[in-house]
């Protein structure tokens, strides 16, 4: 023998009814904590402020990313003449 019963109800009703919890309070609040720090955190992620990072440790940084550019530029334009 095979019964089906079938219950339309929410997800509230269903938790009241099985005796559980309310979570929305707690999910509201953890979202609205994740989001203010996704906020608060978003000024970092900013590419101005990656760069101003970056070359704040050494003053000499962007000399050394101007050779390793100029390097990389040569090694490219010997490759093209090696091609031909």
């Amino acid at each position: 023998m095979k019964v089906n019963v079938e219950i339309d109800c929410t997800p509230l009703e269903a938790r009241q009814f099985f005796g559980l919890p309310d979570v929305s309070p707690m999910q509201t609040a953890v979202m609205d904590k994740m989001q203010q720090q996704v906020m608060a955190n978003i000024e970092k992620v900013s590419p101005e402020s990656l760069i101003q990072s970056w070359f704040t440790f050494d003053p000499k940084i962007a000399e050394r990313f101007q050779d390793m550019f100029v390097t990389m530029a040569g090694l490219g334009a010997m490759g093209q003449k090696d091609k031909k």
